[in-house]
């Protein structure tokens, strides 16, 4: 159901709607609205032009929507893409809709090209929809035109926002995909078929290619499970000599039962989204080749599920890991930072300038943290620091958890290097504390743990229920602006 974008100098004869956005000063002044709206009206049926109002009257042949953009000072690109994305929830049953939200909100400190860039976000995002329904909805938003400048940088906004959209929904459509039929191989193999189309270098590890990599975390998740894991990198590579390496590490759970410390049936109902890092890094590395950033990006991605078959890991078991260190498995529940150890590892040994991994890895930060922003940990200040400012202009939200030194006595084991699980208290900062365990000394990195902002379960602005996408707007904005540190 893509949406196709273009911009005109003014609304299309053919749209079936026309948007006006209108500051909250622009509603209270006595000047005349734009053609079709009525101060009065629109007062009587509550519109004041707060941020996020949409309010859809009768014109003249087609509808006009007045869409509220808040004050003018508290204007900026989350709120226009919100405010994007309540329009086009209204209207989505039609097929062609003209907006002016991108000229009507620039300013000083916003431009028409970032709001532009905005507004294809939000309509484009609020409208998307994954499923298996019998009966399908042959009616729905197709075309969008932004009305106002028709300048090359504008054009050039929607066409790079169109790319992240397409990024952000193969996301999507990976998480929402069943674990039953998204098994690892399936998984690996659609990657597969993305990086092919994008020009993206691959490289598949099957079963054996795993154990010859000697990745045990890996190979102890999966030894529950019929289906066999996969290990994926990616590679993109700028035109030209790069300018550093970026590495990005996705945790790629295609369903978690929990093995033998087994999940109840609730907490078991949203487990096919234990794939969301991976996911959103696998969205990510798409849209590089349209964005074009000036670093080389790596990619590493552990495949499995964690099931309970005959053979599963038990709590007390052992695991050897990629780089030499061992784990006691006291809880097979806590498997995402064993998959993740090998892929860090790996990452590691390839020297990048930088690494993030994203992970649906701990309930502990949801309960820190609610269901719409995800912790940030790790190594560097001034990285993390380019990490936040990142997530401040995508709107996808972090907040920096510590990771204190003396909480890694929480993790000693009597038996191997450490075990896989803390005290009942600070999960989210163990886990973390067990994962830079296997981030290589001076390499900076970032820990994404987005347990709560992957997975929706209600409309919010340009976030659906389901799978989100949650990091892809992030990790491009991060590659597209990322330096290594001098």
């Amino acid at each position: 159901m893509a949406i196709q974008f273009s911009t005109a100098r003014r609304a299309p004869a053919r749209a079936e709607v026309v948007a006006h956005g209108l500051t909250v000063e622009a509603f209270s002044d006595d000047q005349p609205l734009p053609p079709g709206l009525d101060r009065d009206a629109l007062v009587s049926l509550g519109f004041t032009g707060q941020a996020g109002q949409v309010q859809v009257v009768p014109g003249d042949g087609r509808l006009v929507a007045a869409v509220g953009l808040g004050p003018v000072d508290g204007i900026d690109a989350v709120g226009v893409r919100r405010a994007a994305a309540a329009l086009a929830r209204s209207v989505r049953s039609r097929r062609s809709l003209a907006a002016d939200l991108a000229s009507v909100a620039r300013s000083d400190d916003l431009s028409e090209a970032d709001a532009a860039h905005a507004v294809v976000e939000g309509s484009a995002l609020a409208v998307y929809r994954f499923g298996y329904k019998s009966t399908k909805d042959d009616d729905h938003l197709a075309r969008v035109t932004l009305v106002g400048s028709t300048a090359a940088g504008v054009r050039s906004a929607v066409e790079r926002a169109t790319a992240v959209v397409d990024g952000v929904t193969l996301a999507r459509d990976l998480v929402n995909e069943p674990g039953g039929s998204l098994t690892p191989p399936k998984f690996a193999n659609r990657v597969r078929r993305m990086a092919r189309d994008r020009g993206l270098t691959v490289k598949v590890l099957d079963e054996a290619a795993i154990r010859r990599a000697r990745l045990g975390g890996l190979l102890g998740v999966n030894r529950g499970s019929t289906q066999p894991p996969r290990f994926v990198e990616l590679t993109y590579t700028p035109k030209g000599r790069p300018r550093g390496t970026l590495a990005l590490v996705g945790k790629g759970l295609t369903f978690d039962a929990g093995g033998l410390s087994i999940k109840t049936g609730q907490g078991m109902m949203d487990m096919k989204m234990d794939m969301g890092g991976a996911a959103a890094v696998v969205g990510a590395m798409s849209v590089l080749p349209a964005v074009a950033p000036r670093c080389r990006v790596r990619a590493y991605l552990p495949m499995t599920d964690n099931m309970l078959g005959g053979d599963a890991t038990r709590p007390g078991d052992v695991l050897t890991l990629r780089n030499g260190k061992t784990i006691e498995v006291l809880n097979t529940d806590a498997e995402g930072r064993l998959v993740l150890a090998d892929a860090l590892s790996l990452a590691s040994e390839a020297k990048p300038d930088a690494i993030v991994d994203l992970a649906t890895l701990t309930g502990a930060c949801m309960v820190a943290l609610g269901p719409r922003i995800a912790g940030l940990m790790g190594r560097d200040d001034g990285f993390l620091a380019r990490v936040e400012e990142a997530s401040t202009r995508t709107g996808e939200r972090v907040w920096r958890l510590p990771l204190p030194v003396d909480y890694r006595s929480m993790v000693d084991s009597s038996v191997a290097d450490m075990k896989n699980i803390g005290g009942s208290y600070g999960g989210a900062l163990t886990a973390g504390l067990i994962l830079g365990e296997f981030v290589a000394d001076g390499i900076p990195w970032a820990h994404l743990d987005i347990a709560g902002p992957a997975f929706a379960d209600s409309d919010d602005g340009e976030v659906v229920t389901g799978g989100t996408g949650f990091g892809v707007r992030l990790l491009v904005d991060l590659a597209c602006t990322f330096t290594p540190a001098s």
